[in-house]
């Protein structure tokens, strides 16, 4: 699958080359390589960029899976409040 990197570095991807024209303009074809190197430094950029609260969402369990443990109560209510905190933890407040 053939990649493209646009003039604002934004990777494209498109089925086959046949499809070349609807990339944006001024964009050249990459390889997989240069293709997953942008991506991955453009994920640092962004996940460094992210305010405490935005990474406590991302990592926090789904909010189903929350009300069932609090539901079932018990060792399951435990568990998940271990999972909560440790994220908490992992992402404390940031001082104002």
């Amino acid at each position: 699958m053939p990649h493209y990197k646009a003039p604002d570095n934004s990777v494209h991807f498109l089925d086959d080359d046949s499809f070349a024209h609807l990339a944006p303009a001024g964009s050249i074809q990459i390889t997989d390589e240069e293709a997953n190197t942008i991506r991955a430094a453009t994920q640092a950029v962004t996940q460094a960029a992210r305010t405490y609260a935005e990474k406590r969402v991302a990592e926090y369990p789904t909010i189903g899976d929350q009300l069932d443990a609090l539901w079932k109560g018990g060792d399951a209510q435990t568990e998940m409040l271990a999972k909560v905190m440790a994220v908490k933890a992992k992402y404390p407040k940031e001082q104002a």
